[in-house]
């Protein structure tokens, strides 16, 4: 194939059972069809791991993956993905973090770490451009994520002019909660459980450092590209947007639309978020922050609450999920104790989403008399009840009483309770939801329903966005009806343009970059031109379309050869009714009419077979994944 520009060229091999670590080139064949990021990594792990391995064993894979633009002058450029099979789930788990620490593993002349195994003692690993090696991790157990950090870094014989970046588990990995994630600073990579992984494996750490830079084929294009991309990211008003307001700015709208999980999804609108968000906004914003060298965006927040009993010192958090999370969906309606409970989940490396979902489901069942004083340790686990809140934070970091049942996410925890629980166990796959609500657009509940991680709203895409944002991130050439010439709540179509927008917003995930710049005006055209010119490929938009359709059809596959069919593209049954209260209460058009007519639009525009939601042959065969068919031929008709 000739040389490979663009990529640092190597994958880091470790092997935490017999402590080795050994370098391989990347394959550059793989590389052309996947490029990078989740498109390498699901490919590197469905061959890796063996259909039906349990997530916590010494059969799993973890998987740190880069992109082709995962370089800090790129707009978006800082992100790494994590993928593996997940604990919470059981299926395929993806994870992304912003940070610096994918730009600086790419600094090191690697592009992949792949850790199997698992070790006999705490063990971290130092990746240099001179190589890399397991250390000894004793002294780190039981630190949280921010000692881990530092002390790490004290252990380093840095190279002058370096870059450096941790990537540690917190104490919530190191007890395999299965929603623990891994932190890059106040940074995660929160979802699926990859914390809970690196905790089996006894990994508590990364700490990568080089100096190094990755060869471009044409770098003069490159670079006029870029500046020509960063010239319409920094000039649009969703760039101004999200660096004055961040995520956490859209919490007032989205509670006046209905798209704002309240009291464990039982509604979806608070009614609060105006007022809260002003007190947010006046008294807990310091500044925006940059998660990543040269971002032109600056969605961050940097944050604190300088007084009272929620005092909480300067950190970066407090993004729309964790304030949302941590309000409407547990009844809470003071915003400072919200930014507590972010900055908690951060520093023990808990998901906020899926811990604030836990605990809005443990008040339902204590509600209930499912779970009660006796099994809390004395707590009355009420709504919006600060003390409980925080007890419950205690319980399942610490794995105490209820707390181990709760640290298994909802669908596992109903099962174990009983008595009915399972009723308020909002999932899907086995992943608890953000904070969006499928009542406030009908695109989001399809995409929620087949997201390849579960509920996911990001992953591929946000389609509250597009229903009631009238977003359409420059697909209109690829097929996406323009949203404004429909009615959010409006069902046929939507199924063809669900599809398309998966694929197409699956672009960060496969390029390793992040996602918002789309929303600021990065197109898959943009994107496109910048991996022709860094590798030299004859590359555009519609291919990388394709890379990204061939992509999610894999990870679809994975999940298949896991047991997954139609019978798990679904909604909870909550989520297809009217809210209990609330603004939406009585307004019926908020409630998907005909899912399964709009499932079946889906699997049309897919190409999957409607009876079973497996890919056909023929679609596997246009996607160049006829040797993945047999996943599908061997598979139970169901």
């Amino acid at each position: 194939m000739g040389k490979l520009y663009g990529y640092g060229g190597k994958e880091l091999w470790v092997d935490l059972t017999a402590e080795t670590v050994c370098t391989k080139e990347i394959d550059p064949d793989r590389m052309r069809k996947y490029l990078g990021g989740t498109g390498y990594g699901t490919s590197l792990l469905f061959d890796e791991l063996k259909a039906g391995a349990a997530p916590l064993s010494d059969d799993n894979v973890l998987i740190f993956a880069t992109g082709p633009l995962t370089l800090n002058k790129v707009p978006g450029g800082g992100t790494v993905m994590l993928i593996f099979k997940s604990p919470l789930t059981g299926i395929l788990g993806q994870s992304r973090c912003g940070g610096d620490f994918g730009t600086d593993l790419r600094r090191t002349g690697h592009d992949f770490i792949i850790f199997k195994g698992h070790a006999n003692r705490p063990l971290y690993l130092e990746v240099t451009e001179s190589g890399a090696a397991l250390r000894d991790a004793a002294f780190l157990k039981g630190k949280d994520i921010y000692d881990k950090d530092k002390m790490m870094r004290e252990q380093l014989q840095e190279t002058p002019k370096a870059r450096t970046s941790t990537m540690v588990i917190g104490l919530g990995g190191e007890n395999m909660v299965k929603y623990a994630g891994v932190m890059c600073g106040d940074r995660a990579a929160g979802r699926t459980g990859g914390g809970a992984l690196m905790g089996y494996m006894n990994l508590l750490g990364v700490i990568v450092s080089g100096t190094l830079d990755v060869e471009a084929a044409d770098p003069e294009t490159l670079t006029a590209v870029i500046r020509e991309t960063m010239r319409e990211v920094t000039g649009s008003d969703a760039c101004k947007g999200l660096n004055e307001y961040g995520t956490t700015g859209d919490i007032v709208a989205n509670d006046e639309d209905g798209d704002l999980p309240t009291m464990n999804w039982r509604s979806n609108a608070f009614g609060k978020a105006a007022e809260m968000y002003d007190h947010f906004h006046e008294h807990n914003l310091v500044r925006p922050g940059a998660c990543y060298r040269g971002c032109p965006v600056r969605c961050g927040r940097v944050v604190e609450v300088k007084e009272g009993r929620h005092k909480t010192r300067l950190h970066e958090g407090s993004e729309y999920e964790t304030i949302a999370m941590f309000t409407a969906m547990i009844m809470n309606d003071d915003v400072e104790f919200a930014v507590k409970c972010g900055f908690l989940c951060n520093m023990y490396g808990l998901d906020t989403i899926s811990t604030a979902a836990v605990i809005g489901y443990a008040m339902e069942c204590f509600e209930n008399n499912i779970i009660t004083e006796k099994d809390t340790g004395g707590v009355a686990l009420k709504w919006g009840d600060e003390e409980a809140i925080l007890h419950c934070i205690d319980l399942i970091v610490n794995r105490k009483l209820v707390g181990d049942v709760l640290a298994e996410g909802v669908r596992r925890a109903g099962e174990m309770l009983g008595q009915g629980a399972e009723k308020f166990a909002m999932h899907i796959k086995g992943l608890e939801g953000p904070a969006h609500d499928p009542r406030s657009g009908k695109i989001l509940g399809l995409t929620y329903a087949t997201a390849n991680r579960g509920f996911c709203h990001i992953q591929p895409f946000e389609g509250q966005a597009y229903d009631r944002g009238k977003m359409w991130w420059g697909m209109e050439k690829y097929g996406v009806r323009d949203p404004e010439t429909m009615d959010r709540f409006d069902e046929k179509g939507k199924g063809l343009d669900c599809k398309l927008l998966q694929d197409g917003l699956t672009s960060p995930d496969v390029l390793s970059t992040c996602k918002f710049l789309m929303y600021a005006g990065v197109t898959l055209d943009h994107w496109a031109a910048m991996v022709a010119a860094l590798t030299g490929w004859d590359f555009d938009g519609k291919e990388l379309l394709l890379v990204c359709e061939r992509v999610n059809n894999l990870a679809r596959l994975f999940n298949i050869r896991e047991g997954i069919s139609r019978k798990d593209d679904m909604l909870p049954k909550r989520l297809l009714s009217l809210p209990e209260f609330g603004a939406y209460e009585n307004n019926q058009d908020c409630v998907i009419s005909d899912f399964d007519a709009l499932l079946d639009e889906y699997y049309m525009a897919r190409g999957w077979d409607p009876e079973t939601g497996y890919p056909t042959a023929e679609k596997l065969e246009e996607l160049g994944l006829s040797e993945y068919a047999g996943v599908v031929t061997q598979r139970p008709q169901v």
